[in-house]
């Protein structure tokens, strides 16, 4: 067994025990969601009141700390409804919801700390990247309406939540802004076009069928 492997094994040991004692207190899966939402909020006073001349790499290490806290409940609300037979089509929806307000958060956050520090590039990049990142989410939405699957592209939310983490605690969120950015408007491109594709060719067969039908 190599390291990696035995740190998995290690966390996913971990992470079950977290579910078990909360499926043992019957606690609604949907308020971890909306603890976690809370958290996030946390994360983002932390990046809101750094200062870019004095204490902006310790309140950014703290902001990184309390998202890797925001994920655990992230992990754990779907395991806890799935072991306490409380999984609901209205939790899938809420925890949609919420991720979306958790995200917004984050880089509200973000925004709020390049507007005290008089960094107005910054300012505008964050802003591209919330709403690049909410894109990500919505055209595979609107695209799931229209037909089965639409996961292309890389840039989920885990690994932006992933991004973020490292861009704080190595103090590194500058280039981490522009990675999510690019790789983010690439994701949305990327479901765009196939989107095109496959609703294009369900389009052409109800054609060929019609046709063959009048024939």
């Amino acid at each position: 067994m190599t390291w990696t492997s035995a740190v998995g094994k290690a966390c996913g040991k971990l992470l079950y025990k977290i579910v078990d004692g909360l499926a043992l207190t019957r606690i609604s899966p949907n308020a971890l969601t909306f603890i976690g939402l809370v958290i996030n909020v946390v994360a983002a006073l932390f990046f809101g009141f750094a200062s870019a001349d004095n204490n902006q790499p310790r309140m950014f290490l703290y902001a990184g700390l309390v998202i890797i806290g925001a994920g655990i409940f992230d992990m754990v609300d779907g395991r806890v409804a799935r072991a306490t037979n409380q999984v609901t089509d209205f939790g899938g929806f809420f925890d949609s919801v919420i991720d979306r307000y958790s995200d917004v958060a984050l880089f509200f956050g973000l925004l709020v700390y390049y507007a005290r520090a008089n960094r107005f590039f910054y300012v505008v990049l964050v802003a591209f990247v919330m709403t690049s990142s909410v894109m990500v989410s919505y055209t595979r939405a609107r695209a799931e309406s229209m037909i089965e699957k639409c996961k292309v592209g890389f840039m989920e939310r885990p690994e932006r939540i992933v991004l973020v983490i490292i861009g704080a605690l190595f103090n590194r969120m500058a280039p981490v802004l522009w990675v999510i950015a690019v790789l983010s408007t690439i994701t949305v491109i990327h479901r765009i076009r196939f989107t095109y594709e496959q609703t294009t060719m369900r389009q052409q067969a109800r054609e060929n069928s019609q046709t063959a039908l009048q024939s």
